[in-house]
């Protein structure tokens, strides 16, 4: 170790001989070939489908098709993403709780839920849970059914969307259970003590001191499980729901053109996917200049 002189800090070798070095920014893009050239290459490759799908006829009209299933699509990922993000805070609440029997019911139902693929959870709640869920809807109302001023609930009554959203909703919270409890256990304990000397309720503290901050580590994992709930709804053309993958499967059997629909099945899934993702990373660099001392 070399000590100082004088009281000035000791001098490296290179400053003896002269020679400083700047210090390194992580701004600073060192390596050149760390342009974005993947992105140049898929909007190259966006712009030649666009071009090939305006000007050839069948490829314009499998677009057609397919395009008829993007509000469903949208509409079951909307839907099934916020039922499931009201439902892992839930569960992730639960899983923090200072009850022993909330926190365990929770950690079962998270593990559980978690080991279940997502197609296997879509086709047991369609044609277990949805079944279940008409008995037990019966027998709750049987006094109201059997002075006849309601009907008998049958399972058509629930249609097979609601099913896959249910089942994605059920499937997708286990996993946005486990952001939200990261994220919140990520807030320094001394700001919640400090809340709590202020005599804040257990309420309060959660929403004006423990949420606020939570919510900037929470958001970028939550923004990917959305990405990922995009591509996963496709799973519900197993139940014959009208997405965008079933417009395109519809239209691939019957007409045997299966290059040309699924190539523009999967151009449509990338342009939502690769929209979404920019769209979280321009996200997170707000955050993160947010979050920067100025």
């Amino acid at each position: 170790m070399r000590k100082s002189v004088c009281g000035f800090p000791p001098a490296s070798p290179l400053e003896l001989m002269g020679i400083t070095m700047a210090p390194l920014q992580p701004s600073d893009r060192s390596q050149k070939g760390d342009y974005p050239w993947w992105l140049v290459a898929l909007l190259v490759i966006a712009v030649a489908l666009a071009t090939v799908i305006a000007t050839n006829d069948i490829f314009s009209q499998v677009f057609n098709v397919v395009l008829k299933g993007i509000g469903v699509t949208v509409f079951v990922t909307l839907m099934g993403f916020a039922l499931a993000t009201v439902l892992g805070l839930g569960v992730a609440l639960m899983v923090l709780s200072e009850h022993v029997a909330l926190r365990q019911t929770a950690r079962f139902y998270t593990e559980v839920i978690r080991g279940v693929p997502i197609l296997v959870l879509l086709f047991y709640i369609a044609f277990v849970g949805a079944p279940a869920l008409v008995v037990v809807a019966n027998f709750a109302a049987a006094p109201f059914i059997s002075a006849g001023w309601m009907e008998p609930v049958v399972v058509r009554d629930i249609s097979l969307m609601w099913r896959a959203i249910i089942a994605l909703m059920i499937g997708y919270s286990a996993f946005i259970a486990e952001v939200f409890r990261a994220g919140i256990q990520s807030v320094d304990k001394g700001q919640v003590e400090a809340a709590k000397a202020l005599g804040l309720s257990r309420y309060q503290r959660f929403r004006l001191v423990v949420f606020p901050q939570a919510i900037r580590i929470i958001l970028p994992p939550l923004g990917n499980d959305f990405v990922a709930m995009v591509k996963d709804s496709s799973l519900v053309s197993v139940l014959g729901v009208a997405d965008i993958t079933q417009m395109g499967k519809i239209y691939a059997s019957g007409s045997f053109r299966f290059f040309e629909t699924y190539s523009i099945v999967a151009y449509v899934y990338l342009i939502l996917t690769i929209g979404l993702s920019l769209a979280l990373r321009a996200l997170e660099r707000r955050l993160r200049r947010a979050e920067a001392p100025r």
